[in-house]
């Protein structure tokens, strides 16, 4: 009789350890799980975050609570201790710029807003720990994108520049002379749009929009920039128009495609996702995602296993795999609203781990939170 009780017991344990891993228990899927750490010095949305060459992260910038309230101090993450720690400043505050890790580990702090349309342009150095002036751009500009080319060089592409005029020109900035130079230009000026460079080294170009409120015109098109020619030229159209989504690479080279919105803002913030194939030059639908997410450009993050990160613009973070064409929700919350941590950052650390920073949430303050994905 015992021993019959033993084999019951243990036929109902092992059909409570399958059902786990069939219905979701991340640590049996491999999803990983997200949590908090200590908060960075200061609250920041639209900063940046860029690993060094030694695997800490440099936060640069963003705005904070109230009206001109723009942050000039940066400060850096050491993964080894979980803790912030500041460091040299912005020659001033400003949000919405780009910061571009160079080849010889100097990070290009680039253009950006704080009250003015920005032109100037500095570098990081990591071995003093201070920002020092470069050239300026050939125009002022916010809210562009910024790759680097497998030549060193760095593209900049859109974005606005004064007077609330939206770009469709391009820049090049050379670490070599320390200056920028202008490129092609895009075939529409776009700001909220998103630049992923490709495994051959083009760059591809998704979405945005140029226009306010009534005016606004949402892209569904996308162009592809060829630093051989310093020309862009258009490629397949989105299958749906987004702007303020996120792009991300996949380990075969294709490109994932995630939320974003139309001209309702976060009031119709999407769950849709989809993918480009450079082999065709166009975009198929993808799986939805779990939830809408928006406001999220630059925090889509290709993890060592192949899996794909999302982790802005929404209340919890979602991996995508690629083979199975699935996102599955990573346990840990990120806010309590539906559209959390927008404008906040991701960055990828040596250990595989994925820092995640700041940000804010609809009716919610501007934070200072940080947590790290462990796959």
């Amino acid at each position: 009789m015992i021993r019959i009780v033993g084999i019951i017991l243990l036929l109902i344990i092992t059909a409570s350890l399958s059902s786990l891993i069939t219905n979701g228990d991340s640590s049996a899927q491999g999803i990983g799980s997200i949590h908090p750490i200590s908060s960075m010095l200061t609250d920041r949305a639209a900063h940046t975050a860029t690993r060094l060459a030694d695997g800490r992260v440099l936060i640069a910038g963003g705005f904070g609570q109230g009206d001109n309230s723009y942050r000039a101090s940066a400060e850096l993450y050491d993964p080894s201790t979980d803790r912030f720690a500041a460091t040299g400043s912005l020659a001033s505050g400003k949000c919405c710029h780009s910061a571009t890790r160079l080849p010889d580990g100097k990070i290009l702090i680039a253009g950006g807003f704080n009250g003015q349309y920005l032109d100037n342009a500095e570098l990081y150095d990591p071995a003093t720990g201070t920002f020092t002036p470069t050239g300026r751009l050939t125009t002022p500009r916010m809210d562009h994108v910024a790759v680097l080319l497998d030549n060193g060089k760095v593209l900049l592409a859109g974005g606005v520049g004064t007077d609330w005029t939206f770009l469709d020109s391009a820049e090049l900035y050379d670490p070599a002379t320390g200056t920028f130079t202008s490129t092609g230009s895009m075939s529409a000026a776009r700001e909220s749009h998103t630049a992923t460079k490709l495994m051959d080294g083009r760059v591809l170009i998704t979405g945005g929009h140029q226009g306010r409120h009534a005016a606004i015109v949402i892209y569904d098109s996308a162009e592809i920039y060829d630093p051989a020619t310093g020309t862009f030229s258009a490629t397949g159209h989105l299958k749906q128009r987004r702007h303020k989504h996120d792009a991300g690479l996949l380990p075969d080279g294709r490109v994932l495609i995630t939320g974003g919105s139309d001209e309702r803002d976060d009031e119709n913030a999407y769950t849709s996702s989809e993918i480009f194939d450079p082999a065709t030059g166009s975009f198929s639908p993808a799986a939805e995602m779990p939830g809408i997410r928006y406001k999220h450009i630059g925090t889509s993050i290709l993890l060592d296993n192949g899996n794909e990160l999302v982790a802005g613009g929404a209340r919890n973070a979602v991996l995508y795999d690629s083979k199975q064409n699935t996102f599955s929700v990573v346990p840990g919350d990120l806010g309590t609203a539906p559209l959390s941590r927008l404008f906040s950052t991701a960055t990828l650390l040596l250990n595989g781990n994925v820092l995640i920073t700041g940000g804010y949430g609809i009716n919610q303050h501007v934070s200072g939170q940080a947590w790290v994905y462990s796959p």
